[in-house]
Parts: C-alpha cells; structure tokens; sequence
C-alpha cells in the first residue's frame, strides 16, 4: 500500500511538473507571438514612412527662381529628401520619362519645353509622400489648383505648371529608377524625424 501511495505521488508530481512546464511553454510561445504582431506593425509603420515619390522642377520652375521655395515646402511638411540634381535633360531621357504620352498631339512640344532647360529631379520620402505630394502640386492645370497648392500660387498656365509629380507608387519607382542610380539615393535619418513621426 506504502510503495502505491509513494508512486501516486510521484506520478502526480510528474503529471503536475509536465502541465506547468506546458503551460510555461504556452506563455512563451503567446509572449513570442505577441513581440513578433508588434515587430510587423512597427515594421509596416516604418515601411509606410518610407514611400518615396519622384519630383521634378520643370525648366520655368528654375528660370523663375522657385527651387528653393519648392524645396522649402516639402521640407516644411515633413518629407525627407534622398536625391537631387541640377540637369539639362536629354531628349532621349525625356522621351523615355513621357513615353505614355507619346501618341499625344503636344508630346513634341511638351520634350521641346522640357529641353529648354535645366530641370531639378528629386526624390522625396515618407508616409504617404505620393498621395500628399500630388495635393501638394494642385492640378495640372493651375486654373484648377487651390491658392496654398505650388500650382496654386506660382502659376497660371497649364503649359507652364513648373513642376511635375509621381502620380502613384507603382509609377514613381519607375520614374526614379529612370533618373537615378540607386547609389544616388540617400539613406539617413533627419533630426526632425522623431518630431515627425510616432
């Protein structure tokens, strides 16, 4: 009876460590499941914040002196500039950034205008800088554009709208990847950034 009594015990002790080391395992898995949900969420923030979109000021953009007061505004909001360059632009190279207007009565026009000059193509990052960089522009036609937009305020003519902007992200990777080497884009963290973000 003693000997049957001794194993119970033991037995109930086994059962009893096993189910805590299980439940111990549980925790950490739940714990490791919760640390890696926060690490996605924080990852996909950091993404986001990181969206970039291509800008170019367009040869009356430089002729009138707006580079600066352009800059100033993306700056202003908060985007992060990564590249920039000081250009005259080939025609090939305009051609090849126009090429879905190409079959358009005004696409000869519209390369001779761009090569009337130097142009400044930029590339600019963060949260939702495609979405907020083409509100920031106004419309294409600055009749259209908001006083407040740079269309808005430094334009009149839709042939003279001194700026141009990706207009989705799909569209500005293409565009950055046609201007810009990838070595040309930097990589850095502004001192304003955590004033920026959360």
């Amino acid at each position: 009876m003693r000997n049957f009594c001794e194993t119970s015990s033991v037995t109930s002790a086994l059962t009893d460590g096993r189910s805590s080391e299980r439940r111990r395992q549980k925790k950490t898995l739940l714990m490791i499941g919760i640390i890696l949900a926060l690490f996605s969420c924080i990852s996909n923030a950091m993404a986001s914040n990181k969206e970039r979109t291509f800008i170019m000021i367009k040869p009356d953009g430089v002729q009138r002196g707006l580079v600066g007061k352009i800059i100033e505004r993306f700056e202003q909001k908060g985007f992060k500039l990564v590249a920039m360059k000081f250009m005259w632009a080939s025609k090939d190279l305009l051609e090849k950034h126009y090429a879905d207007l190409s079959s358009r009565p005004f696409f000869p026009g519209l390369v001779s205008y761009m090569n009337s000059g130097p142009v400044v193509p930029m590339v600019w990052e963060g949260l939702n800088v495609v979405k907020t960089g083409r509100r920031m522009l106004g419309e294409t036609n600055p009749a259209d554009s908001l006083p407040g937009t740079i269309r808005g305020d430094f334009c009149i003519q839709v042939g003279r709208n001194i700026i141009h902007g990706s207009d989705a992200v799909e569209s500005a990777e293409k565009e950055i990847a046609l201007w810009f080497d990838e070595k040309e884009l930097v990589a850095w963290k502004p001192a304003t950034c955590d004033w920026v973000y959360e």
